[in-house]
């Protein structure tokens, strides 16, 4: 195919011959601006030669994919075109682009060139308006280093021996460099440049930036950088404005120091070799330490975190935090932390469950420099004593106070010291004795007090009894595997004011309002939980109880349950399941809906018909897996309790 344009043409401005299949080109458009050869394979690098010299005033050329091209051709375009400011000469595997001269081009693409090395840059450099470049897929390419005032943006993927790269232009502001698998040194200055990704840069272990405006970094899965890029990441290092940092996964990080006064989010996800870590970063309000698990030594101080999760961290052990914003410090899990500092006035929560080596020292301090805790979980903290506890007067406004599974036998600092405490969990607490909770219900201690947890205690029968019929205020109680707990027959009076002691009350205190609310007719339990308790055999709670607010008891799992008596007005959800020695069923609550009676195997079929009379409101009932019970005849059960929507069973379908 032969293609001739006459003369008649002199006014034509763009021409495109893309994929044409022709083999030989003649033209005389001496006006032409642009001009597109790509993928057209048969012509032959004379013709391309020829055609384009011949058009002086031709701006932008595409030969892409002409593989016969080569660097005679380009240079002899080059001095016939002098206009040119766009080229795309990739998928031309003939040329180097060495001792090409294009002082006009602006954009500049050579993608795929077998040809380009590292000395094509020195022709390359020339083009000093140059603003766009595309190197993608030069396999010959081992380096990039370019100084160029106008170039805007880079393009630098696949390249499998580049090792090697240094830019430098004020207008920077697109960087793509990825599947670099050898790239070992990054030099960048630009002012204009805002975000840096160097992704899955393995082998890259030396950074240098100075890039004034730079706010985000990626580094994500460079797995071969070394401590030192924390300079280059600091105040002084290049990029004073950096707010955004990313280094994930970067495996070599031992010691990881940054002193950055505009960092705001930080990423060390799987940082596992890193052990040491200190930021000075007052902005800082996002770090992110999954997966740290080898981080022994750690500093905030100061940062501007609100909130901060360390109970990932395993293996810490010194922790010293300076944060003024903070409302929230997560320690969970921190087993071998034995020294903290902590210093944040405006700390809300903190939980240091299972810290076990958490002193009384660091929890004076952290009391006394953080007075605002409202929630403090000590559970599992073995090392914490009587002394550390005294420091609780600190916190005028502590609410919950969690010291389950600790060794404790004297809360008398709790007692004198918490008095907004709303929840108090002593759960697994086997050192606690009758005596231990005395204050509570002899003394008037914790009158705010509406949750309390004594779940897996060794504390007694009376202890248990007199708890539930003085403390009046209590909400939700639980009592779950509680072993020495025979019996729960509430309504007792174990209050009477002959039973207390006669200095109860010291002579200064103001026990009157205490004792109003503990005196209460009405008690305002609302949750009785006794899940698991293996030796309780008998609940009983008489309308004389005046337990009007309760609504759900949970016995759970009572194994040696035998007799369950409630006379409850306001009762509304009962779980009696697998209390397979359940035999006298006696209910008296006008408003229970939901019944769970779950391998109840020893209940009649007739004790459970005379306890459901008395149920006016049932709606859901469970009795799945007790055989003494047939509901194949549905009728029979809603006769009884007309509300029944919904029963559970085995021999229903």
């Amino acid at each position: 195919m032969y293609a001739l344009l006459p003369s008649r043409c002199h006014q034509l401005r763009i021409l495109s011959l893309r994929r044409t299949g022709m083999a030989h080109v003649s033209l005389n458009c001496p006006q032409l601006l642009e001009l597109d050869f790509q993928s057209c394979h048969k012509l032959s690098d004379t013709a391309i030669r020829q055609a384009a010299t011949a058009c002086p005033l031709l701006a932008s050329l595409d030969m892409s994919s002409c593989s016969c091209v080569t660097d005679e051709t380009l240079r002899e375009i080059a001095n016939a075109c002098q206009n040119l400011s766009v080229l795309d000469a990739s998928n031309c595997p003939n040329i180097s682009f060495e001792s090409v001269k294009l002082p006009m081009l602006v954009d500049l693409r050579l993608s795929s060139c077998e040809g380009i090395t590292s000395a094509s840059m020195g022709a390359v450099c020339f083009s000093r308006i140059l603003e766009a470049l595309q190197l993608d897929n030069c396999s010959l390419l081992t380096s990039v280093s370019l100084d160029l005032p106008h170039l805007k943006n880079i393009s630098l993927v696949h390249l499998r021996k580049f090792a090697d790269l240094n830019l430098r232009s004020p207008v920077l502001s697109y960087i793509k460099v990825s599947r670099c698998s050898a790239l070992r040194c990054v030099t960048i200055t630009s002012n204009a440049l805002k975000k840096l990704v160097l992704q899955k840069q393995e082998s890259l272990c030396n950074l240098s930036l100075q890039c004034h405006n730079l706010i985000d970094v990626d580094l994500s899965d460079c797995e071969s950088l070394t401590n030192e890029i924390c300079k280059v990441l600091s105040d002084g290092g290049g990029c004073p404005m950096l707010r955004s940092l990313i280094l994930d996964n970067c495996e070599s990080l031992s010691v990881v120091e940054l002193n950055n006064s505009s960092l705001v989010n930080l990423s060390l996800a799987g940082c596992r070799s890193m052990t040491f870590l200190k930021l000075a970063c007052p902005k800082l309000q996002v770090v992110i330490l999954d997966g740290c698990d080898h981080l022994e030594r750690a500093s905030f101080c100061p940062v501007g975190l609100e909130s901060l999760n360390l109970g990932i961290c395993p293996k810490l052990s010194v922790l010293r935090i300076e944060a003024p914003n903070m409302s929230i410090l997560e320690l969970k899990g921190c087993g071998v932390l034995s020294e903290a500092s902590i210093n944040c006035p405006c700390l809300i929560s903190l939980d240091a469950s299972f810290c076990r080596q958490f002193m009384d020292d660091s929890l004076s301090q952290t009391a006394e420099a953080c007075p605002l805790i409202e929630h403090l979980i000590l559970s599992s903290c073995l090392s914490i004593d009587v002394r550390g506890l005294s420091s609780l007067h600190c916190l005028q406004k502590l609410a919950l106070l969690d010291l389950s599974y600790t060794f404790l036998m004297n809360l008398k600092p709790v007692f004198d010291s918490c008095l907004q405490l709303k929840v108090l969990k002593l759960s697994a607490c086997k050192y606690l004795s009758d005596s231990s909770l005395e204050p509570l219900y002899r003394e008037g201690a914790l009158p705010m007090l509406v949750e309390l947890d004594l779940s897996y205690s060794s504390i007694g029968q009376t202890a248990i009894e007199e708890l539930l019929a003085c403390c009046t205020n209590l909400v939700n109680v639980n009592l779950n595997g509680c072993t020495n707990l025979h019996e729960l027959v509430c309504g007792s009076d174990y209050c009477r004011s002959g039973d207390m002691p006669i200095d109860a009350f010291p002579p200064d205190s103001a026990p009157d309002k205490t004792k109003e609310i503990r005196e209460s007719s009405d008690c305002q339990l609302e949750v009785l939980n006794c899940t698991g308790c293996p030796n309780i055999k008998k609940v009983v709670i008489p309308s004389t109880a005046n337990y009007l607010n309760l609504s759900k008891i949970n016995l759970n799992l009572s194994a040696n349950l035998k007799e369950v008596d409630l006379k409850c007005s306001n009762l509304y959800n009962l779980n009696l399941s697998n209390c397979n020695s359940l035999e006298i069923l006696k209910l008296d609550c006008p408003r229970l809906a939901n019944l769970q009676l779950l391998a109840c195997t020893m209940l009649q079929e007739d004790e459970l018909k005379s306890a459901l009379s008395f149920c006016g409101a049932l709606e859901i009932l469970n009795v799945h897996s007790c055989p003494q019970i047939n509901t194949l005849d549905f009728g029979r059960l809603q006769a009884v309790c007309p509300t029944l929507k919904r029963i559970q069973s085995s021999l229903i379908a």
